[in-house]
């Protein structure tokens, strides 16, 4: 008791509040979040520490529902209580809440799970305002999105694979380099690859282009050597060609190789790799949702990426997310394209036919409200419900204007 006393004094010198305490300050709307939800899809595919593709809804008082993806339950209940009650327009707002709201910030598991919500909130904010999500982040720039793919289906050599793949409407092939498994030779890899990239380059030269991801699988002299080596080959991008914990590395590759780099699929928000940006380190940044922590974040690293003349091609992910990202690189005026996983468009059980509009390989916008995709719970696995909000027992503090704070 002595404690909360404390808490609430502190609280009242500092201009602070407590979680589920309305500040009067704080401006009044009649829609208000009142339930989370957590859901496992028919075919939950990867988990969470590869991609999820778990299902989270967003309920508010009015009967809105928001749908994002991605997350667990465990991560989804920490910070689900932190929407109970509050206004679902103020996505900036309740994004900074769910990050910096407990006492240590959250990593990259935690901001899945944000992205998840969060892509849930942006959601229904278009469907509030009747408005596809690219309108609310500036309006369409581009009438289709170009698309390459990743574990195109066999035509028969690689050649006639990778020919078939752009003459479909590809705008590139994409390869991983020649598959190994378990006792891995990396160099002797180095001579093998490059002989799987010149077979793929021969069937795309005329009327596309190809590109190859590392996987990080190489050591520092044999991806120079490698990407040195893929330069007459002319890629569009190679992609995480050593391991990503060290970037300062990326700077020393950088200065040695001319083939254009594309990087960040394992980061999260803007923060972990702002510096690939700034120091013009990167040419391609494969970021994607919900891992950076939604559509909240994302917005932010197109515009930063933007300054620098960073293309953006994120990694593939769920259909949700998919969708969401279609709305982001729709009004992103720079280089957008995004991955795509074979050839056609896979059907999502817990999802209308139409969730996406996949034609001539690429992607269109699509002009219905929010993301423009129903959700059928009844064939989804409902695994989580909050509706209370968190009773967290530490100071919540604003500025004066009352903007968000950390204690």
């Amino acid at each position: 008791m002595k404690r909360r006393a404390f808490i609430e004094g502190s609280l009242l010198a500092t201009g602070g509040t407590l979680v589920g305490h309305q500040r009067s300050s704080e401006p009044a709307s009649d829609i208000k979040i009142k339930k989370v939800s957590f859901y496992q899809p028919p075919d939950p595919g990867r988990d969470l520490m590869a991609q999820s593709k778990a299902v989270v809804t967003v309920e508010c008082n009015n009967g809105m529902v928001g749908i994002g993806e991605g997350g667990a339950p465990d991560t989804v209940k920490n910070v689900a209580g932190w929407l109970i009650g509050q206004d679902p327009m103020r996505s900036e707002h309740l994004w900074q809440l769910m990050l910096r709201g407990y006492f240590y910030p959250g990593g990259r598991e935690l901001q899945h799970a944000i992205g998840a919500l969060d892509i849930a909130l942006w959601d229904l904010k278009g469907k509030i305002l009747k408005t596809p999500i690219y309108n609310l982040l500036g309006g369409q720039v581009r009438n289709y999105i170009e698309l390459y793919s990743t574990g195109y289906p066999s035509q028969g050599t690689l050649t006639e694979t990778a020919r078939h793949c752009v003459s479909t409407g590809f705008k590139a092939f994409r390869t991983h380099g020649k598959a190994n498994t378990g006792e891995y030779d990396v160099h002797k890899a180095v001579e093998n690859d490059f002989e799987h990239c010149r077979q793929i380059y021969e069937g795309v030269k005329e009327i596309g282009t190809w590109a190859i991801d590392f996987h990080a699988r190489y050591n520092k002299p044999n991806a120079l050597r490698l990407a040195t080596m893929l330069e007459e080959l002319d890629p569009l991008f190679v992609e995480d060609l050593i391991r990503s914990e060290n970037q300062d590395i990326y700077k020393v590759l950088r200065n040695q190789i001319k083939v254009p780099l594309a990087l960040g699929e394992q980061f999260g928000f803007r923060w972990d790799f702002h510096k690939l940006v700034e120091e013009d380190i990167m040419d391609y940044c494969r970021v994607t949702l919900p891992n950076c922590a939604g559509i909240t974040e994302y917005k932010k690293i197109m515009s930063m990426c933007e300054t620098h003349y960073v293309g953006i091609i994120p990694h593939f992910t769920g259909p949700i997310s998919t969708a969401a990202l279609t709305h982001c690189l729709t009004a992103f005026p720079g280089f957008g394209m995004m991955e795509f996983l074979g050839g056609t468009l896979k059907p999502e059980s817990h999802l209308n036919e139409s969730y996406i509009d996949f034609r001539d390989g690429r992607l269109f916008p699509i002009d219905r409200p929010g993301l423009g995709i129903e959700l059928d719970t009844s064939v989804c696995e409902k695994i989580l419900e909050v509706d209370t909000a968190a009773n967290y027992e530490f100071p919540m503090l604003h500025r004066p204007d009352g903007s968000f704070t950390n204690w």
